[in-house]
């Protein structure tokens, strides 16, 4: 007996993931990782998450701490301000299906 199981839809959310150091992560030389914004597609924001880590750790990346900010809609019900070049990412990571690494910022220890 076979059903037709509803694919869930599809939804971009956004992610900021912290990364420390591997070998040959191409981070800048002191950096102590990096913080990334990223748009990764999935059915609810813990497949998102998911996806995304696995891809950051196939890049060479060592993923540490993820935080959600949710879909575009729940942003937008929150009140967040979203530029048309985010809104285009997105689009982007829906349309294909994928993560879209916005913005990567290396991270530095203070000095005491």
């Amino acid at each position: 007996m076979s059903k037709t199981k509803k694919k869930a839809k599809q939804r971009v959310f956004t992610l900021l993931v912290e990364v420390g150091r591997t070998e040959g992560d191409d981070l800048p030389d002191g950096a102590s990782g990096a913080a990334m914004v990223c748009y990764s597609s999935g059915v609810d924001e813990a497949e998102a998450v998911r996806e995304c880590v696995a891809l950051l750790k196939q890049a060479g990346l060592a993923p540490l701490e993820v935080t959600g900010y949710g879909s575009l809609e729940e942003r937008l019900a929150e009140g967040h301000d979203i530029e048309q070049e985010e809104r285009d990412l997105m689009q982007r990571a829906l349309d294909e299906n994928s993560v879209v690494v916005a913005q990567s910022t290396a991270l530095f220890e203070e000095k005491a």
